[in-house]
């Protein structure tokens, strides 16, 4: 079963597992957990997808109870109307806080995007990070005699393929677990001797106005044992705030839904 974050009678949210794919996808034919449908079967009704999380992603992921909410909330998402907060580790020491504001060309897969234009211009893409902690372990690595950890903050504007993942490779910094941008002698390490068998990137927080109350809302999702295994090794644990199932901003939300 799937953590229910919030629900009323127009959305649901949940905490999405890594490894889960949101929606069948005939590129993944051989799969047979999805989210929507996990989801529809839990609740007893359809749902709508609004955004999506890659596979490897977990946390917060929102999705609506009917068509007509569905496109509300899709507006938000192209009106950039609401701020993501995630959380990775990543390779290295990362320190300080600022805005990558860089470019991206669109990441186009081989099969499903054969026929799409390959020379589009690069997109805009922002990112706000803000390094929260760093650790070093007595772990040999390459032709290192240690190994670096940072936890960062991330904050994008934009919605790019793969940003934050393409983002922290651009700052040399990838995220621990990227199969596809990141240091796969890093990511073998410490899926060795820290237990981090999956991208370290979890969508922590999402803000938004309710489509139909119109009242501000913050879901918010919790670390599964593989972050905590993590903030624990490194002795993280008291730098990032607890992340409890939903948080209202407004007293009177819970009021106006029932």
């Amino acid at each position: 079963m799937l953590e229910i974050l919030y629900q009323d009678r127009w959305l649901v949210a949940v905490n999405k597992p890594s490894g889960w794919l949101v929606h069948r996808s005939w590129l993944d034919r051989h799969e047979t957990v999805f989210v929507m449908q996990t989801l529809r079967d839990q609740i007893g009704q359809h749902v709508f997808t609004v955004h999506r999380l890659d596979r490897p992603t977990s946390g917060v992921l929102l999705l609506a109870l009917s068509a007509e909410v569905a496109r509300l909330l899709s507006q938000q998402f192209e009106q950039h109307a609401l701020q993501k907060t995630y959380h990775a580790v990543v390779r290295g020491w990362l320190e300080g806080e600022e805005t990558l504001d860089y470019a991206l060309t669109e990441e186009r897969d081989k099969i499903a995007d054969k026929f799409s234009v390959a020379d589009k211009a690069p997109q805009s893409a922002v990112t706000h990070w803000k390094a929260l902690a760093k650790a070093e372990l007595p772990v040999a690595v390459s032709c290192y005699e240690t190994s670096r950890f940072s936890l960062v903050e991330l904050k994008p504007e934009t919605g790019r393929k793969h940003q934050l993942r393409r983002h922290l490779r651009h700052l040399r910094h990838p995220i621990i677990g990227d199969s596809a941008h990141g240091d796969l002698k890093q990511n073998r390490s410490a899926a060795q001797h820290f237990g981090m068998k999956r991208l370290m990137l979890h969508a922590s927080e999402l803000s938004l106005t309710h489509p139909v109350t119109g009242e501000p809302l913050l879901l918010r999702a919790g670390l599964d044992p593989v972050w905590q295994g993590c903030l624990s090794a490194f002795g993280w644990e008291a730098c990032l705030p607890e992340l409890p199932r939903v948080e209202f901003m407004t007293t009177n939300l819970q009021d106006s839904l029932t």
